[in-house]
């Protein structure tokens, strides 16, 4: 089974086009403006919340909350100039036989 991953970096192109966006109009211009700190609290958030939708049994949850945490992880990277290629590069650096 092969899983398109293109809407991710699709989805890193809308959040650096909505860096200058007014934070008014813009949930991820607000987040950005509001600086890794409060990025980072998100991404905390978002982990837990994934962490106890994980130990129910709706599945749905699980899949809304882990959409939430990859959309703030990518903010995060946003924030500090880091391409989501750079964590596929790492991944697949941690993964060679």
């Amino acid at each position: 089974m092969t899983i398109d991953f293109s809407f991710l970096g699709q989805l890193e192109q809308v959040i650096a086009q909505r860096r200058n966006a007014p934070t008014d109009t813009s949930y991820t211009a607000l987040l950005l403006a509001s600086g890794p700190q409060r990025i980072a609290q998100k991404v905390g958030e978002e982990g837990v919340e994934l962490a106890l939708a994980g130990v129910g049994t709706d599945s749905s949850r699980v899949v809304a909350e882990t959409a939430d945490l990859f959309y703030h992880v990518l903010v995060l990277l946003a924030a500090h100039k880091i391409g989501l290629q750079e964590v596929v590069e790492e991944l697949k650096r941690r993964h060679q036989v």
